[in-house]
This record gives structure tokens, sequence and C-alpha cells, in this order.
């Protein structure tokens, strides 16, 4: 016998998107946001020599700085007011949850409910404004130090930069929140996606024209397309992978009947930390090569060196890239998920684990279970994101679009899909909520 919940699902079409007034209004916010994020990307910072800028910047796109230039939607290239994007935010927020492991104050705030939230989300801002101005006056200093870019070099153009950059990520960190709460998806993981989709087109047009002119073979970009279309199926693929705990409840008397215990499951995700790991780590790799690949070659020695090791495809980049994404992805599990809750809430509503105690001991099992699945979704998320890179890297491919764009991309649409087939499923129930009333009240 089919459930009200499938033939919901079966309903779900474009008849129902089109009485959902609700969700059409989410998604034309999120849609008039993100355009609004897209301008942002295309005015530059005062006082800046475009010419200037473009040649310095052809000479490094092919190290980190063509990565971040990527996940910036083109504004690191551009040097717009949002070239520092919503990285800072991001840094912010790792440390915050860092600091949350270890500090009294923070722990007793993120147990006080909705008010500990919006005090540690206040913190975070105040990190976020931090960051930026540091990576913002960086910016300013290798701008300078980088030949002519800069047309008045001096404390006031360092001081207008700072403002300027710190201001543009301030700006997208609160429209990353509006887009959360009245619009569709995650808004800081949307603002990343746009950024990504819109350089895609000219990426993939200019190496077009390259194997047009014999620069790239045919059967390497074949290559990497048949590449990238295995990539984003495997991701599809890993991203819907569960673990199922079975969990039963026992046999309820009502009143001289004897109803048989339910049974139903516990999905754990493979991969529960989704995207952020890779988006972490590719957040805190910016922080000690904002300024490096400008200043490459002018600097000191040392920031010459770190530069040349921390290039894509080198042994340090991908060591400590791998080595973050790893920690963010059981970090950020355990984050998100905590086994003592879960069995609590089970041992409250009856519910328990075939041969396994209620209490204690499911929550150890649980996280028994977590613990290894969260390994395999570890070195998923890291082959992903590493093993693309490498393949582009070593055959020459003048643009980055590797394994953490695609990743990005393929998590943040199914997300939102999510979320929108949700939204229609919420409108298809309150349909039928109100025909139940309506045929109610004619009986009556």
């Amino acid at each position: 016998m089919v459930s009200a919940a499938e033939q919901l699902v079966a309903n779900l079409n474009f008849a129902a998107f089109a009485k959902a007034d609700e969700l059409k209004k989410r998604i034309l916010f999120t849609l008039g946001a993100l355009i609004i994020y897209r301008l942002g990307t295309y005015i530059p910072i005062p006082g800046i020599n475009p010419e200037a800028l473009a040649e310095t910047f052809r000479q490094q796109q092919s190290g980190l700085l063509g990565m971040f230039n990527m996940l910036s939607g083109g504004a690191i290239g551009r040097m717009a007011i949002f070239a520092l994007n919503i990285m800072p935010y991001i840094s912010a927020s790792i440390i915050i949850q860092l600091l949350t492991t270890v500090s009294p104050h923070l722990e007793q705030l993120k147990k006080e409910g909705e008010q500990g939230r919006r005090q540690i989300n206040q913190y975070t801002r105040y990190g976020t404004v931090f960051l930026a101005a540091l990576q913002a006056y960086g910016i300013a200093l290798g701008l300078e130090g980088a030949g002519n870019i800069v047309a008045d070099p001096g404390w006031f153009f360092r001081l207008t930069t700072v403002i300027t950059l710190v201001g543009g990520t301030v700006f997208l960190m609160w429209l990353g929140e509006q887009i959360t709460a009245r619009g569709v998806g995650n808004g800081i993981s949307l603002i990343i996606f746009a950024g990504i989709i819109a350089e895609l087109p000219a990426a993939l047009v200019g190496t077009l024209e390259l194997g047009r002119q014999g620069a790239l073979s045919t059967g390497l970009i074949i290559s990497l397309l048949v590449m990238a279309v295995a990539v984003v199926a495997f991701i599809v693929f890993m991203e819907r992978a569960q673990r199922r705990l079975l969990v039963q409840y026992p046999k309820r008397q009502v009143g001289n009947r004897m109803l048989q215990g339910d049974a139903s499951h516990l999905p754990l995700k493979l991969n529960s930390a989704g995207v952020i790991p890779p988006i972490f780590a590719s957040s805190l790799l910016l922080l000690p090569i904002t300024v490096a690949n400008f200043s490459a070659g002018q600097g000191p020695e040392w920031l010459q060196t770190l530069t040349a090791m921390l290039g894509r495809g080198q042994p340090l980049h991908i060591f400590i890239y791998v080595a973050l994404i790893i920690f963010f992805a059981f970090f950020y599990t355990a984050v998100v998920f905590n086994p003592k809750d879960t069995a609590e809430n089970l041992k409250k509503y009856g519910g328990f684990l075939p041969g396994i105690r209620p209490g204690e001991r499911t929550a150890e099992y649980i996280d028994y279970v977590l613990t290894r699945i969260t390994v395999v979704g570890a070195l998923y998320l890291a082959a992903v994101c590493v093993l693309p890179e490498l393949l582009i890297t070593y055959t020459g491919v003048p643009f980055y679009f590797g394994g953490t764009s695609l990743l990005i991309v393929v998590s943040v649409t199914m997300d939102t899909v999510a979320q929108i087939q949700s939204h229609l499923l919420a409108h298809q129930y309150e349909g039928l909520i109100k025909r139940a009333r309506l045929k109610g009240t004619r009986r009556r």
C-alpha cells in the first residue's frame, strides 16, 4: 500500500511548482542576491592599474591563486571589492568551532539554544572582520610590492583597500545569511557555487580554443571531459551512500489490543560533513598565500620558497590539503552529529538497536560505526579533491577546475534541489489539509 508521503512525492511536478508562490518568491530572492554578488565581482578596488594587474595575475594563475580565483568567481583576477569572497567568514567559523571544544564559555553558549547560537554567530562576525582586515592589509602590501599595479602607493591606498575589501566580505556574509533565511539553500555555499559556475564557461571556451589551435590535443580534452563526468557520477553515488542501523520499537498495548512493534532505520551518511572540509581546507590554505603569490620574486627568500613549496601539485601543498580535509571531515562530523544525543532520543521514545543495550552502549556503538564510515568518507573527499587536481596539473591544462570545484558544485546542487523538494512537499501537505477541512465542513 502506497503511503501518503510517497503519493505526494510522485505528484511533485511543474504544476505543483506553479502553485507554490512562497517557493517561487524564495527562488527569485536567491537569484537576485546571487546577481548582486556577481555584479560586485566586477567592481575593482580604487587605485589599481588594470593592465598591470592582469599581466601579474596571468603569470600566477597556474598556481594556487588560480584555484582561489575560481572559488571567488574571478574577483581576485580583477581585484574586485569581493576579492576576499566569503573565505574570512569561513576561517572565523573554523576558529570559533575549534574554540568551542576547549572553551567552557563557548561550550555553554552552544548548549543554550537559539540565544547561545546568536552570541556565537556574533563572535564569528567579529572574527570575520579581524581576519578580513589582516588579509586585506596583506593584499595591499603585496600589490604595492608587485610592480606598477598601484597608481599611488602609500597609507591612503592601504587604508582604502582594507576598508573596501573588509566591507565587501561583511556584505557577502550578510548576503549569505539573507539567502539562508529568505531564499533556498545554504547562502554561503551558494555564493561559492555561483562563483565557480560563472567562471566555468570562459574556462571551457578557452580550453576548446587551445585545442583548435593545436596547443592541447583532442584526446586530452575528451579525456578531461570524461573524467569530469566520471567524478560527478562518483560524487553523487558517495553523497547518497548511507549506513542504515536497524531500530526497533517494543510492542504496545492500546486498550484491549496488542500492537506489533515498529521497525525503522537510523541513516548515517558516509560523508556527514558534506562539502565543508574542502572549503575549510581551501580557506586555511588561502591565509599564507594571499600575499605570497603577488609578491613572489620580490619578497624575502623564505617567502619565495614558501610560494614554490605551496604551488599546485607540490608535495607540501598536497600533504597539507589532504591532512586538513581529513581533519575537518572528522571534526565537522563530530559537530553536526552527537551519538549520545541520538542514543538518548532513541531511549526516550522506546527505540533500541537489536542486540545493543539502550543508553551508553548504544551511543558507543553508533560512535563506533560513525567513526569507521567517516574514515571512508574522509578518504573519498581527499581523493576527489586531490587526484583530478594532480591530473590537471601534470597535463598542463591552463585553468583550474579540479575535484574541489566539482565537489562543491555537485553537493550544493543536490542540497538545493533537496530543499526545493521539501518546500514543494510542504506545499502539497498544506493543500491536502485544506481539502480535508473543506470536505469535513461540507459533510456537516
